[in-house]
């Protein structure tokens, strides 16, 4: 066996089923083995909603909108009962970098609701949730960031995927929520503050997208990848370009509606850092559509239900929605013109995972179901 490449691997933690034995009730399984990432229904649902609503498909942005609230708080009590009840392994997932990556999902689904929100008006609600998503931002990154510079837990570089940008489409979905709140806040000085944070969390986003995707980039270049290896995350690296793009948006225009020194002494690099940001992500669609299909036509991976397909939805509703409001922010109309051609791929890839969802859903019920003599 080869040695691994020095700083990039070291001693990983215990697996969860070494921690905890796997119960035997259905509900408890799927709760003891709940994946970290499974908040990426909340961010792919909420965001084609935000989607919808924006290109004048209103009826369908309420259904995905109540949609997105239930899972919210499905998942989100599913994960505080996995916390309570399976705390070793509960832990074991905070312990592993790439698993505790993935909660950054949390983050992002809970902004994308709160942002979602703001088209009923109900900020107070919004401003709730986003005080909570800020809270478990700073929990997770200089958790994450410990764990691995002094802790030592660090991943190996086959580990660093797309799920990784997660941490980046969590920063951003800070900055973007804090401009969609800050026009209906009713006070004048926390508009402005809330403006300062929208710049300083965009900027932290793209100083971490572009050290996470150079490493991805090199594990991709430099390390062979498998069929399970190339799943729906790498979608995430649109994904994380999109809601940056769309974070730029929403400063521009709140520079313009509410101009103060800060937002206009950045607009000119923030306008031209989204249109380089609106075109690589472009550009990376047909190579993500490619890895799709080698891996499901040339090795013939099985086609089936994983919580990670709402990865590729959340980043399709996303282009929809950068598309749109950078358009709309930089008078570029052919952008609002792609963007509503492509939100109806957005659609239909939620409803074709949805549909997965079901199936996997019945048939995992019906297998539990006891034979009728």
């Amino acid at each position: 066996m080869s040695e691994p490449l020095p700083g990039v691997a070291s001693e990983q933690p215990q697996p969860a089923a070494l921690v905890e034995p796997l119960p035997r009730g259905p509900v408890s399984a799927w709760l003891a083995t709940l994946d970290p990432g499974y908040f990426a229904l909340v961010m792919a649902t909420g965001i084609v909603s935000v989607a919808c609503r924006l290109l004048g498909i209103t009826v369908l942005a309420e259904v995905l909108l109540v949609a997105t609230a239930v899972g919210f708080v499905i998942l989100l009590l599913a994960y505080l009962t996995r916390a309570l009840r399976f705390p070793h392994r509960f832990a074991a997932t905070l312990r592993a970098p790439s698993s505790a990556v993935a909660l950054f999902t949390v983050v992002a689904g809970t902004n994308v609701l709160a942002t979602a929100l703001l088209a009923h008006r109900l900020w107070v609600i919004s401003l709730v949730l986003g005080i909570a998503a800020f809270l478990l931002w700073l929990v997770l990154t200089y958790g994450l960031f410990s764990l691995i510079v002094l802790a030592g837990r660090r991943p190996l570089l086959r580990e660093i995927t797309g799920v990784w940008l997660v941490w980046v489409v969590g920063t951003q979905s800070v900055a973007v929520l804090a401009t969609a709140l800050a026009p209906q806040l009713p006070w004048a000085m926390f508009e402005d503050m809330v403006g300062v944070v929208s710049v300083l969390f965009w900027s932290v986003g793209i100083v971490l997208y572009l050290i996470l995707t150079v490493i991805i980039f090199l594990r991709l270049f430099l390390i062979e990848t498998t069929p399970a290896e190339m799943g729906p995350a790498y979608w995430i690296l649109m994904g994380a370009t999109a809601i940056s793009v769309r974070a730029a948006a929403g400063i521009l225009t709140l520079a313009t509606t509410t101009p103060t020194h800060l937002l206009s002494a950045v607009h000119p690099f923030v306008a031209g850092a989204a249109v380089v940001l609106w075109s690589f992500g472009s550009w990376f669609i047909p190579a993500l559509v490619i890895f799709g299909l080698w891996r499901y036509f040339v090795r013939r991976f099985p086609w089936s239900y994983e919580p990670k397909l709402w990865s590729v939805v959340f980043p399709l509703g996303m282009y929809a929605v950068a598309s749109v409001t950078l358009g709309r922010a930089i008078g570029f109309e052919f952008m609002g013109m792609l963007a509503s051609a492509w939100v109806w791929f957005a659609i239909a890839a939620w409803s074709i995972v949805f549909v997965l969802l079901v199936v996997a859903f019945v048939r995992s019920t019906s297998r539990r179901t006891p034979s009728q003599s």
